[in-house]
């Protein structure tokens, strides 16, 4: 069962416009598209995010292949929602609290293209969406945010190995061993200081950590 983050904890940054309540998504890149899914999953509102890859050249591309670098591909997550539970400038704003909005060389431990940054948009109230976010951050940090808001193109699912990976409990070889994949993804992420810099970053307004 998913622990949900209620929408109410971003009144601080301000009153948002209630939309209709339909299915709805939004891509962004965030590093690691285990700890984006891991994350988004918590929020109330949101149904299903979808480990994959956007942005780049090559068609079904694999982890291997991506990872590698010269795709032009981020590892990404697709975050469905009811807009009638959260809406998009509230997914915008966690998210931009949920990463280091400083680093265009990747997110964390994890540097390369695949693991940049950006917010992938489908037209122009997504885009407006999305820029009033990042300006909000910027506001709010005193410094430029490197995020770029670039316009969607397919998201290619990630293999089956990735999908739920921090709540798996299968089972996966690692240099500990034979260990589930959700007792892995922990270890990854504390490893790869992830929340720690968020905090550093964001303080209190951190949502995740």
């Amino acid at each position: 069962m998913k622990r949900h983050l209620s929408a109410l904890c971003l009144s601080a940054f301000g009153t948002l416009a209630a939309l209709p309540a339909q299915a709805a998504e939004i891509v962004v890149a965030g590093g690691c598209f285990w700890c984006v899914e891991a994350d988004f999953e918590k929020v109330e509102g949101v149904s299903e995010v979808v480990s994959g890859y956007t942005g780049g050249t090559v068609e079904d591309p694999t982890y291997k292949q991506v990872t590698a670098g010269g795709t032009g591909h981020y590892e990404a997550a697709r975050i469905e929602y009811d807009p009638g539970t959260v809406d998009r400038r509230q997914l915008y704003d966690l998210f931009f609290r949920s990463i280091d909005p400083f680093d265009a060389g990747g997110q964390f431990c994890d540097r390369g293209e695949s693991y940049r940054t950006a917010i992938f948009v489908d037209g122009p109230e997504a885009r407006a969406d999305a820029e009033a976010a990042k300006a909000a951050a910027e506001r709010a940090l005193g410094r430029e945010v490197v995020t770029p808001i670039l316009d969607a193109g397919t998201f290619w699912e990630a293999e089956d190995f990735h999908q739920d990976y921090y709540k798996s409990d299968a089972r996966t070889l690692t240099r500990f061993g034979w260990i589930d994949r959700a007792d892995a993804y922990e270890r990854y992420r504390e490893g790869c200081r992830r929340d720690e810099r968020v905090r550093e970053i964001w303080g209190t307004e951190a949502p995740f950590v």
